[in-house]
């Protein structure tokens, strides 16, 4: 060979490996776009797998969802829009897609739900779709509707709304920090219900005029309403003195209980409010400094979670960010029983049937519940009617490079090193659908056994 032809050839050669990484990011960046491109957690689930075929690394897998997707430039005003939970039922809501709206901004988002549930006899919207006199601070305000078929309180509902959350952060750049619940009447007692049944994508829940004691009546309480679980999330209430269905003096002393067994609450009681929101002009800007003092926290420290045993038609009850409740039984005692939120003193409640034997909510003796504390690499959990939970753990939360800790009703079930996967990552970026919520590794702690993480 002639020495050009040995330099061009090298020449090549050099091009061609200089070459490669450009077409591995090519291969990556055309996989993360169809990702993003995703309609939905099904969807999106579906394309993990060629994602990790690309051998992107952990670290550029994490960098690239932290970033998450570009947004595009979106029309201004109300949007209405339909979905189809997975229950097949049908539901349309409103989205206010704040003036000159820039889709490089993250902006704060507010579900607010309308009252009169049981007067609406089909799911159609009603109106223009506008949040109007109940307008606060810039951000999107989403509309659902609710009708006596699907209130509020039905698991119906609580798909439905994780279902919006997700629709809009595909389209809108939602701050997923900065989500909350509002509500008036009915609408306010579907806020206790959903901060309930759905706390993960939630910042904070803000019910007006309603009453929590509503979701008691026989027909609305399936045994799986569990008071406890609004220990995770800080509430603004306001009720109204003069109110004709839920004043002051009915609805205060349980108010007081929540607050006195450890549930954050922001009390704003209207002497001469009544069913209306009048007073809002007035509460407006306590209420929207509020939210803003109450980003969410997407990897919680501490957690409370109590859920039940549920068939396929139900809505999951399960989860609390990074907490699983997977298998419901007897476990091994503790040394004290969790203190229950459920559990009253019926003399102290007026309007209290004295019948339900000082309990708040019947609750299906089946029910579990997993209370958890994290320091470090070092998780802590007081157990109650729970043979088994997984624990998602985040690359920003722990140090894959020592040993994850974890105790149960004070005895050591698991010490070890886990090792995090770009799998799994991707995994819970598919469902989460969410830029500062993610998770790299699955511990699966069953009680009596010291299980893998995957």
């Amino acid at each position: 060979m002639t020495p050009r032809r040995l330099v061009c050839l090298l020449l090549l050669c050099s091009a061609f490996t200089a070459a490669q990484p450009t077409i591995a990011a090519l291969r990556i960046n055309e996989a993360f776009e169809k990702f993003w491109d995703a309609k939905s957690p099904k969807e999106a689930a579906k394309l993990t797998d060629e994602i990790v075929k690309t051998g992107v690394t952990f670290d550029e897998a994490l960098r690239r969802l932290k970033a998450g997707r570009t947004y595009a430039a979106q029309k201004s005003g109300v949007a209405q829009f339909t979905n189809q939970t997975r229950d097949g039922i049908e539901h349309y809501y409103a989205v206010n897609v704040p003036a000159n709206y820039d889709p490089a901004r993250r902006y704060q988002m507010r579900f607010q739900l309308h009252g009169g549930v049981g007067g609406r006899l089909d799911n159609k919207p009603r109106g223009n779709g506008e949040i109007g006199a109940l307008a606060g601070a810039e951000q999107f305000y989403v509309l659902p509707y609710a009708w006596d078929g699907e209130p509020w309180w039905s698991d119906d509902q609580v798909l439905n709304l994780g279902a919006i959350v997700d629709a809009m952060k595909r389209t809108y750049n939602i701050d997923e920090n900065r989500v909350v619940v509002s509500g008036v009447s009915d609408g306010a007692t579907g806020a206790y219900y959903i901060a309930m049944r759905l706390t993960t994508p939630f910042a904070s829940f803000l019910p007006l005029n309603g009453f929590i004691m509503v979701l008691a009546n026989d027909g609305i309480d399936d045994h799986r309403i569990f008071p406890s679980n609004l220990r995770n999330k800080p509430l603004f209430v306001v009720n109204g003195g003069k109110d004709r269905l839920y004043p002051t003096w009915a609805v205060e002393p349980y108010t007081k209980h929540l607050l006195g067994a450890g549930v954050q609450i922001e009390y704003h009681p209207q002497p001469e409010g009544e069913h209306n929101t009048r007073w809002w002009p007035e509460v407006k800007g306590p209420y929207e400094d509020f939210v803003a003092a109450h980003p969410r926290d997407p990897d919680p420290d501490q957690l409370s979670w109590q859920a039940g045993p549920t068939d396929g038609n139900d809505a999951p009850n399960n989860r609390a960010h990074w907490l699983i409740v997977d298998k419901f039984g007897v476990t091994p005692p503790l040394p004290r029983p969790l203190a229950d939120l459920n559990a009253v003193k019926p003399d102290e409640f007026p309007l209290y049937d004295q019948s339900d034997n000082g309990v708040l909510f019947d609750i299906d003796k089946s029910s579990g519940r997993v209370d958890l504390a994290r320091a470090g690499n070092t998780i802590r959990a007081s157990v109650e009617g729970v043979t088994q939970f997984t624990l998602l753990l985040s690359p920003d939360k722990f140090d894959f490079k020592q040993p994850v800790k974890v105790s149960v009703n004070g005895r050591e079930v698991f010490n070890a090193k886990v090792a995090p996967s770009v799998k799994t990552l991707l995994k819970w970026a598919a469902q989460d659908n969410d830029r500062t919520m993610l998770y790299a590794v699955e511990a699966q702690i069953r009680l009596g056994d010291q299980p893998p993480a995957k």
